[in-house]
């Protein structure tokens, strides 16, 4: 785990919708300077963060997308 860092530029998923819901945020720009991607709890966002290396959250993305994950 790392402290996530509020300077980082956070994205959101697009599913999570405008209340904020229940959704996680990562930081791209991090993977770019680094080779991991922090990822956080949009509901705590001074929390800790994941740290993942670019290429598993890549592939965990695309997984998502190719509908390898269902609920």
């Amino acid at each position: 785990m790392m402290k996530a860092d509020s300077r980082q530029r956070w994205v959101a998923s697009s599913y999570s919708g405008a209340n904020g819901g229940q959704c996680v945020e990562w930081a791209p720009d991090h993977a770019h300077t680094h080779g991991l991607v922090p990822v956080r709890d949009s509901k705590n966002p001074h929390g800790p963060a994941l740290a993942f290396e670019a290429s598993a959250w890549s592939a965990f993305v695309a997984g998502i997308k190719a509908g390898e994950f269902t609920v």
